[in-house]
């Protein structure tokens, strides 16, 4: 299996976003490049995490993510996985914030620096590295949910505490999330 690479390096780049990039729509930016089809990963999986630390993606997420995936430290302490082409429009658009706002530049070092791209193995696997493993409190007991565009990789002890914590609230928060959302 391939080691992980820099982000940074192989993803970014250290470009600076061309004129062009900033007006691109998130839907068209975050379709999968191999299919040209919008990408909507859903759905909870329990996959395991070997010896070797590596994790085989969710059959159903495979062809939406394309050719490699990106892995960064995500908020609640879980670890995002992203089809590149999405990991590249959300890092363009933090970018993008003014390097005057210390808080966007705060959050900047810490998302890239712990972002990682892994290429799929043959039966579909990647390695989690053991930085995030050891960010998101990872054993080999965890979940993958589906969170439209991205994936979210969880402790499953901490993603089942999260539902109950949150599901009494769920209700009142989607009137706020979604206003003008008709049901």
């Amino acid at each position: 299996m391939p080691a992980a690479q820099p982000v940074v390096q192989t993803i970014i780049g250290g470009q600076t976003p061309q004129p062009a990039s900033i007006g691109t729509s998130p839907a068209a930016a975050s379709s999968n490049s191999a299919t040209g089809d919008e990408i909507m990963l859903l759905g909870t999986y329990a996959p395991k995490i070997d010896a070797k630390g590596r994790m085989a993606l969710p059959a159903k997420f495979r062809s939406q993510l394309g050719p490699g995936v990106v892995m960064a430290r995500g908020q609640e302490r879980c670890v995002y996985l992203f089809p590149q082409t999405e990991f590249r429009r959300v890092a363009m658009q933090i970018q993008r914030t003014s390097l005057g706002n210390k808080a966007a530049r705060e959050y900047l070092r810490v998302f890239l620096s712990g972002a990682v791209d892994q290429t799929p193995d043959k039966q579909g696997r990647v390695l989690v590295p053991q930085m995030l493993r050891d960010y998101a409190k990872l054993g080999d007991d965890i979940v993958v949910i589906g969170v439209g565009t991205r994936a979210e990789i969880w402790n499953r002890q901490a993603w089942e505490q999260y539902l109950a914590d949150n599901e009494q609230g769920y209700s009142d928060i989607a009137n706020d999330v979604l206003p003008t959302m008709e049901w």
